[in-house]
């Protein structure tokens, strides 16, 4: 990244979030003086020490001189706490900013964005990448105030006391700086590699979580664990290179401080020996010249930090910058659903990672109030449909009304309240069954939730468990059965009273005793409302008012159950194969 980009970028961060902190960066600023000045003023104080003390035997200022260095060293001290802790806020808060920001496009993201993304690499890289751009605020920003004023007061300490030896020391001084920047940036990339490992790392952990049944009944234990040991190295070893740069700056660093002392202990005796200095000026003038190389080293790293921390934002910015291209617009008028007519007008639609159409000239009504089925085999384009409706996916082409209302041109919101969906893979959180019933009505009472569990079989499940309603059903329903989870899907859906229904798959994945339950269950859910069905086993959509027929993409034929048997043979080869 050029210079001029990561000046950009630093403007950005100042302008957007730095600027609202200015009154606490600048008590940092006042504090980080004060840090120099009594710095300094330990410097200097090895000049009065030694010779009132050693040199003149001042019985008196032996006394004051220590009490002048504690006092010294206690300011130094609580000045640095307060304005790194002020500091460390300033980049908590500026962080958490970032952070809501990135959740916030998440909930608002286009389905077709969030699809694209792995979930395990993503948040682990928006979680590095928000920490490269608090250690720049917290720790660059205090390092730049903190550091460059102590240089500046050492320095003018070292003038103050001998201003040849100041020289000396300062044609030294760009040395160390220069060899410390040359490892900074050895170090940076060794630093962004290290990184980029530890996302790796990550991100097949977090498969191997998610796919360890698979992995078992696969027999895939060895291979995995190998796979897994590579990636474990490979982060090893970027590690290992990255301390080794680290490492590899002690000795380089010390020897070369070594010289410099030597030279300087040299250039000191002939200007003792010539009486140009006093040994209470060159005590003095090392301590401030000793203390003066560790804010060097730290202020000639610090485009290490501003270089992660710039990358980092920018890589941030680019989530936070997105355009989100299906997005609530108070604008529009709301959804008003009376019949809950549904139709399909001349609608085509292509997913961004496939070249093919995957439906094309989708025509068709449905009655509000009726159940509609929609068949075919895999990739035929049904679950499209249903994601097309509340509009997770806009077509390119073609248009979707609801009750003659274009549903591109009223408020998502209003679009969405009017849906309930009922997928195959159920969505449940870390809570209690209360609470996950309660997602779909904010305000539920304890009634309502009762009586939707009454209507999806859930009541007799529920009293069993051990808190009953306030039983926490771990990670995504770990603790509850395939039949019980999508009974709770269908008492959230229940509560929510939307009318209109999608089902997709929703009983697929159920035995059969669990499966009657549900089926019951879904009969109390689409009474009286608009319902969209997607079903593998064709046998549990035998009551549906119309049943569409889809092959590559597009519909064939339409009718109800009798009808198709009769007059469609790609229903009925479906349908008896089934049966087989």
């Amino acid at each position: 990244m050029e210079s001029k980009e990561i000046k950009l970028i630093l403007a950005r961060l100042f302008k957007e979030y730095v600027r609202k902190h200015l009154r606490k960066i600048f008590l940092s600023l006042i504090l980080s003086i004060i840090v120099a000045g009594c710095t300094a003023a330990i410097a200097w104080l090895l000049d009065p020490a030694v010779k009132k003390i050693f040199i003149e035997k001042n019985t008196t200022l032996s006394l004051i001189i220590p009490i002048f260095i504690v006092l010294a060293f206690s300011g130094k001290g609580l000045s640095l706490y307060i304005a790194r802790l002020t500091i460390i806020k300033v980049g908590a808060e500026i962080t958490g900013e970032i952070n809501k920001q990135i959740a916030e496009n998440i909930i608002r993201s286009d389905i077709n964005t969030l699809d694209n993304r792995h979930s395990g690499k993503y948040i682990s890289n928006m979680l590095y990448d928000t920490g490269q751009i608090q250690n720049l605020v917290s720790n660059s920003v205090l390092s730049l105030m903190k550091d460059g004023f102590s240089v500046i007061a050492l320095v003018g300490v070292m003038f103050y006391q001998n201003w040849k030896l100041a020289l000396f020391a300062m044609l030294m001084m760009p040395l160390a700086a220069g060899l410390a920047k040359t490892l900074g940036k050895r170090i940076g990339k060794a630093v962004g590699k290290a990184g980029e490992a530890s996302g790796v790392l990550v991100t097949y952990l977090s498969e191997m979580f998610k796919g360890s049944r698979m992995i078992r009944i696969y027999q895939k234990e060895d291979q995995v664990k190998s796979e897994a040991n590579n990636v474990i190295n490979d982060v090893i070893n970027k590690n290992v290179k990255t301390a080794s740069v680290l490492i590899r700056a002690a000795p380089l660093m010390e020897t070369l401080t070594g010289i410099m002392i030597a030279g300087f202990i040299a250039f000191s005796g002939k200007l003792i020996t010539a009486g140009e200095l006093e040994v209470n000026n060159f005590f003095s003038f090392l301590a401030a010249m000793m203390m003066a190389y560790q804010p060097i080293r730290s202020l000639a790293t610090l485009n290490l930090s501003v270089f992660q921390g710039t990358t980092a934002f920018k890589r941030v910015s680019q989530v936070i910058d997105k355009e989100i291209q299906i997005a609530e617009n108070k604008n529009l008028p709301k959804l008003i659903v009376k019949e809950s007519n549904i139709s399909f007008n001349k609608v085509f639609f292509t997913y961004v990672t496939s070249k093919k159409i995957t439906i094309e000239n989708i025509n068709f009504s449905i009655k509000g109030g009726t159940i509609a089925a929609f068949v075919g085999h895999s990739g035929a384009g049904k679950s499209t449909i249903l994601n097309l409706l509340p509009r997770f996916y806009d077509p390119q082409e073609g248009q979707i009304k609801i009750d003659d209302q274009d549903i591109s041109k009223v408020r998502l919101s209003s679009l969405r309240k009017n849906i309930s969906l009922v997928s195959q893979d159920v969505i449940l959180f870390d809570d209690t069954i209360k609470k996950n019933i309660a997602y779909a009505k904010e305000n539920a009472t304890q009634k309502e939730i009762e009586k939707a569990c009454d209507f999806a079989a859930a009541s007799e499940f529920i009293e069993k468990m051990p808190e009953k309603f306030d039983t926490t059903i771990g990670e995504n329903g770990v603790r509850l059965s395939g039949g019980q989870k999508q009974r709770i899907s269908i008492a959230r859906a229940i509560l929510k009273e939307s009318p209109i229904i999608l089902l997709d798959e929703a009983t697929s994945s159920l035995d059969a005793d669990s499966e009657e339950i549900v089926q019951n269950a879904i009969k109390n859910l689409t009474k009286n409302k608009t319902t969209l069905v997607i079903a593998h086993r064709l046998s549990t959509i035998h009551n549906a008012d119309k049943i569409f027929v889809m092959k590559n993409g597009e519909i064939i034929n339409s009718g109800n159950h009798e009808f198709l048997i009769k007059n469609c043979e790609e229903y009925k080869s479906l349908y008896q194969k089934q049966l087989k």
